[in-house]
């Protein structure tokens, strides 16, 4: 089920969008949420085949497992 949320803009950022939202001819809810989403996905997310090479990379699946014996052992050291 949809969600509606308010969002806050200055002058300067809703003429933006808005004149964005026009130039693809949507409404400028629209252009925000799909331009969040956009964002959302290549930035916070790891595509299939990016997820595979992480995967497929022994050497480093074995740093990472051993950092995480490193910290359950308490074999670290935290630097400020």
């Amino acid at each position: 089920m949809p969600k509606t949320i308010t969002l806050r803009l200055d002058n300067k950022k809703y003429k933006l969008f808005k004149a964005a939202a026009e130039s693809e001819n949507r409404p400028i809810s629209n252009f925000i949420e799909n331009a969040a989403y956009l964002y959302l996905l290549s930035e916070n997310y790891v595509s299939d085949l990016e997820m595979n090479e992480i995967i497929a990379d022994k050497n480093l699946i074995a740093g990472i497992e051993k950092g995480l014996r490193d910290i359950k052992t308490g074999k670290y050291k935290i630097v400020r």
